[in-house]
């Protein structure tokens, strides 16, 4: 009898672990955590892969993938999203994929951050010199140290990771683009790859010095990690020709509610999207400089509508309007400010907009002035008789 009891406890022992197992392939699977960094590195997308770092950490993922197209984005960014990948505890493999994408400007630095970066066919890396907002040389001694920053930078990561520090300043200093096969050659990156598949089969079981690790990825799971939809709309905000329309939509509906009082919508418009505006450039290197002039540019228009200056205050307004809008935006080394053709677009629309109020205005006041004033009754012809 005690022998039967125990060989009953056992069975019950071993059907309560086989319970709590997984089930399937998935108990022997390892977990990778799949992000997509596509179009411009900024406040929303270094976000995004912050996140992504943390989930994959949380479910102890055996590598977090990366599949990157960028063709650069805002250096603050740039720097959050390297900083993210560095200190992460879980390996990080960068995909530029799928073909024809690229790693371009500030790509490329995220790219040399990662544990090991692969290459689809048809795809490209570098072009990482630093530009100032109007996608233009910097210049002068600002140049000098911007770009000498950005060399250390780059250096010091593809050094870390035993790749080629040579070329990737050559990408800096010279621009310098190489396409899949050239990367591989030169040791930019460490493998090119047809699929996801395939890369993560040619993947398994390296070593990771830094990370201290070797990959188990082979027939891993792959969960994806899509944007969340509040970093989405956020990403499309932060877009520099998005903010800068908001702004103008946000300074002309205010300044139509007040100029026509009662009119609701102007001001409803202008009100929503002045807090859009501001969302936005919360997340945008503004210059202060470039949001003054933007609004005395307006402060102008309203004036010349007012005062008898025959449009002198326009002209000025529209000028005002160029160059604030030129300084709006300071990327700083790597990022595009806001379309030179959108500015353009906008000055004409606003000289055409206070032109055509201002014609208006000037006729009114040409009109001749009519005496309204009501004449005095006769005197009663009658007061005094009797």
């Amino acid at each position: 009898m005690p022998g039967r009891r125990f060989g009953i406890a056992a069975a019950a022992a071993v059907v309560a672990l086989l319970a709590q197992a997984p089930s399937g392939a998935s108990a022997a699977s390892p977990l990778v955590v799949k992000a997509t960094l596509e179009g411009e590195i900024n406040a929303a997308t270094s976000t995004y892969i912050a996140q992504a770092v943390q989930r994959a950490e949380s479910e102890h993922a055996q590598a977090l993938l990366v599949v990157m197209n960028t063709p650069g984005g805002l250096s603050t960014s740039m720097d959050d999203m390297v900083t993210s990948l560095l200190n992460s505890r879980v390996p990080v493999v960068v995909y530029v994929a799928p073909v024809g994408a690229r790693a371009d400007s500030a790509g490329l630095f995220v790219a040399q951050a990662a544990d090991v970066v692969a290459m689809a066919p048809g795809t490209n890396v570098g072009s990482a010199h630093p530009i100032n907002a109007g996608g233009g040389n910097i210049g002068g001694e600002l140049e000098k140290k911007v770009v000498n920053d950005a060399v250390a930078r780059i250096r010091n990561l593809a050094s870390i990771h035993d790749r080629n520090p040579d070329w990737c300043e050559k990408a800096v200093r010279q621009s310098d683009n190489v396409g899949v096969d050239q990367a591989v050659d030169l040791h930019v990156v460490d493998l090119k790859a047809n699929d996801v598949p395939s890369l993560l089969s040619k993947i398994d079981g390296r070593e990771l010095p830094r990370a201290r690790a070797t990959l188990h990825v082979s027939g891993a799971r792959l969960e994806d990690d899509p944007m969340p939809v509040p970093l989405q709309l956020l990403q499309l905000l932060i877009n520099p020709n998005v903010a800068y329309l908001l702004l103008l939509l946000a300074i002309f509906g205010l300044i139509a509610e007040v100029t026509t009082p009662g009119a609701i919508l102007p001001g409803t418009v202008g009100a929503i999207s002045a807090i859009l505006a501001l969302v936005a450039f919360t997340s945008l290197p503004v210059n202060i400089a470039g949001v003054l002039l933007i609004l005395f540019a307006f402060v102008l228009f309203v004036i010349d509508l007012k005062a008898p200056t025959h449009g002198v205050l326009t002209i000025g307004g529209v000028i005002s309007l160029v160059l604030g809008s030129a300084f709006l935006i300071n990327t700083g080394a790597v990022g595009e400010g806001i379309n030179l053709w959108l500015i353009a677009g906008a000055a004409l629309a606003s000289a055409g907009f206070f032109g055509f109020v201002l014609s208006k205005a000037v006729k009114a006041r040409s009109r001749p002035a009519y005496d309204l004033t009501v004449a005095s009754p006769p005197p009663n012809d009658k007061e005094g008789v009797r």
